[in-house]
Order: C-alpha cells, then structure tokens, then sequence
C-alpha cells in the first residue's frame, strides 16, 4: 500500500496563473546507498535554487515527488516557491511499477483539482530515476505510460543511473531511456529546472522541445 507523508499546496485563489507540473519518481532502494543517495539530494536541492531564480517559474511549476523502496507519496504536488528538497535515505526494494502507477495517478488528480478551479495547465511531465530494475510487476504500468503519452496526457522520461535496466526502461518508456553520466544529479536537475523554465513562459498547449543534457547518452 502506498503510503503519504507530506503535504501539497493548493494556492489556487492567490494564484491563477498556469500550471507546469513535474512528478519526480525517485528511486531510493538500497543499491542508492553512500554517494548516489547523497549526489541525488543536492540535485534537489539544485533544483529548487535554480527555479528560485526564476519569479514566473516560481508562480507555475509544481513539484511532486514519489519514493520507492517502498513507494510513498514523499511530497504531493506544490507550488515551487513551497517546494523544499527533502533528505532521502536508500532503503528496501525497487518497486518500480507502484511508483509509476501511483505518480500517474497524482497526475490525473492535480489535472482535476485545475479543470475545477479553472487553472490552465501545460502537459505534465513525470520523470522516473533509477539505478536498477523493478522488483515488482511493471508491465500494466508500461502500458498506462504508452497509453497516457497516446493520449497526450502527460510526457513520461526514464534516466538509468549506472546500474539500471535499460531494457526495461525502453519498455516502459515510449521515449529512449537517457543514461546519467556518472552520478550527475546536480547537472540532471539543472537541466530540468531549464527545461521547466522554458515551458512555464510558453503558452499552455503548445509543445517546447527539450534537448537532451550535454554529453549523455539515448539508449
């Protein structure tokens, strides 16, 4: 069962401007223990600070963050300028499915929660990290994903660190796996913090186009 342990932000009636959420899958299992664990909390954190920088991406990104070994609800959507990096520890298995299936429906809520308070919204992104392979079923997920990118639903990334399953990330993403180079979580969230930028100053509904980070690699 998936458990939730912080809290979102709903600041719908102080701020109508349109929305870019962003579900973070992270994978915390024991294989991220030391430096990887440690090099992704201060890529956390260099996502908050860079889209501290940026007043309009402070008012329209929202974050969401999904732990699994065992999947929780680690933070619920909220607003960057209420977004403060958490401190995660690696611990259990790698739940890869539940997390995928729990960050996709966080997606479909939010999404609902804009339609009733008349807030527009840009295609959510869902990002899933990860040094390993699913230990659980992750095949009705892959398909949720195909079928929410058919549908124009959300836009669905996977980033293998050193050590994940490229094979069945390429099953579970329509788009090539990207492979981290090294433990580059700060270099990571620094280019998702761009690329959000980018998309909050456009205009909800039309597509921006993301360059993959400097030097990595498609599967």
């Amino acid at each position: 069962m998936t458990e939730q342990i912080g809290f979102g932000t709903s600041n719908f009636a102080d701020n109508a401007e349109p929305r870019c959420p962003c579900v973070l899958l992270l994978d915390v299992s024991g294989s991220m223990s030391g430096a990887p664990i440690q090099h992704l909390n201060d890529g956390l954190v260099t996502l908050k600070d860079e889209l501290a920088a940026d007043a309009l991406a402070m008012k329209r990104v929202e974050i969401a963050i999904v732990t699994f070994g065992p999947t929780q609800i680690h933070t619920p959507f909220t607003g960057a300028e209420s977004f403060y990096p958490p401190t995660l520890s690696p611990q259990g298995a790698t739940p890869m499915g539940e997390a995928i299936r729990q960050g996709l429906q966080l997606v479909r809520e939010r999404k609902e929660e804009y339609r009733a308070n008349g807030i527009p919204y840009y295609r959510p992104w869902v990002f899933l990290i990860t040094d390993g392979g699913p230990t659980d079923e992750w095949q009705s997920a892959a398909a949720a994903v195909k079928e929410g990118e058919a549908s124009k639903a959300f836009a669905f990334f996977a980033i293998g660190v050193k050590g994940a399953n490229l094979e069945v990330l390429s099953q579970i993403s329509v788009r090539s796996p990207l492979t981290l180079d090294g433990l580059k979580f700060r270099e990571l969230f620094s280019w998702l913090s761009s690329s959000l930028k980018s998309v909050s100053q456009s205009t909800p509904g039309t597509e921006v186009k993301l360059d993959a980070p400097s030097g990595w690699a498609s599967v």
